[in-house]
Formats: structure tokens, C-alpha cells, sequence
């Protein structure tokens, strides 16, 4: 049974974070043609599309695959307890979950972009994909930070960011270190 609620677990986790990779990529205006946008696209759409046929919404955030990434991560807080029956303080945990896997998507993405960059820097698709959704928040750090001698550590800040919200969550939200 352990096996199975694992497994559960890590299918609703992942697909949390890929419609967070959706929405991160509308946000960003990825280029669509992009194979990794592609398989983003194609992963996410049976579960939008009906959605967005009842409700329209047209912004620069997908508020629907929000939404549905929240009501996936309510459902995995009781799977991930072990427990089986639907209590209030689960909408909670959903937007603990939610907001550990957007920490979790940055980081991954972050560290994607830095580990390509020592093969080869902007010379395929993916490349191009993670240098578009990273230098939104690289931007404003290189206004204050600038490159030294040629290394950016912009990088290195956001990732110091993301470890120090990762604590902060830790110390004051209760349920951060269960999930």
C-alpha cells in the first residue's frame, strides 16, 4: 500500500509541476514552437481544455491551471498523511504544497540552466527555454550585482533566496516540513 501511495504522490506532484511550468512559460512568453513548450503544452492540455471551455479567462497568468494545481495539491495532502477523508485544514496544506513546488520548479530550473551552461550555452532548444524563464529573475539582481570578471552571480543569489524562503517557510509556516 506504501508503494502505491508513493506512487500516487509523485504522479500528482509532478503534474502540479508541470502546470506550474505552464504557467511559468505563458508568463514568460516562451516561444511555443519550443519542444520542451511543446511537451508542456501537450501534457497539460487534457486537463485545461475542459476547464477553459467553461471558464473563460484570458490574462497574462493562467488562473485555471492555478487553480487546478491547487485543487491536485489539496487532494495530495491527505494521500501524502495517509490519510483517506477530507478536512478543512487540507486547503491549507494544498497551498503549502503548492507554494513548495514552485520553490522546487525554480530551484530545478535554475540548476538545469547552470549545469547546461558549463556544455553548451545557448545553442539548443532547452538552452533557449531555460535562459527565457530564468532571466526574469536574474534581471533585477544584475542591477544591483553586476558580472565580475566576467562570472554572473545572479544565479548564485536567487538560489541563496529560494534556500532562505525555504527556511523562513520552515520556521513560521506550520506543515512546511511535513510536505
Amino acid at each position: 500500500m506504501l508503494a502505491l501511495i508513493f506512487l500516487i504522490t509523485i504522479i500528482m506532484t509532478t503534474y502540479v509541476k508541470v502546470l506550474l511550468l505552464h504557467i511559468w512559460l505563458q508568463w514568460v512568453n516562451c516561444d511555443c514552437y519550443n519542444p520542451l513548450s511543446q511537451l508542456t503544452i501537450k501534457i497539460t492540455r487534457p486537463i485545461l481544455d475542459p476547464f477553459r471551455r467553461i471558464f473563460k479567462y484570458s490574462g497574462l497568468w493562467d488562473i485555471i491551471a492555478l487553480f487546478i494545481a491547487y485543487i491536485i495539491s489539496t487532494i495530495s495532502a491527505p494521500i501524502t498523511l495517509q490519510l483517506f477523508r477530507l478536512e478543512p485544514i487540507f486547503f491549507y496544506f494544498g497551498l503549502v504544497i503548492l507554494l513548495k513546488a514552485c520553490g522546487t520548479l525554480v530551484f530545478w530550473v535554475m540548476m538545469s540552466r547552470s549545469l547546461t551552461g558549463w556544455v553548451n550555452y545557448g545553442n539548443n532548444a532547452i538552452d533557449y527555454v531555460l535562459i527565457q524563464l530564468t532571466e526574469p529573475l536574474m534581471i533585477p539582481i544584475r542591477r544591483f550585482i553586476s558580472p565580475v570578471s566576467g562570472v554572473d552571480f545572479s544565479m548564485m543569489v536567487v538560489m541563496m533566496i529560494l534556500y532562505m524562503l525555504n527556511f523562513l517557510g520552515a520556521e513560521y509556516i506550520p506543515g512546511w516540513i511535513n510536505f
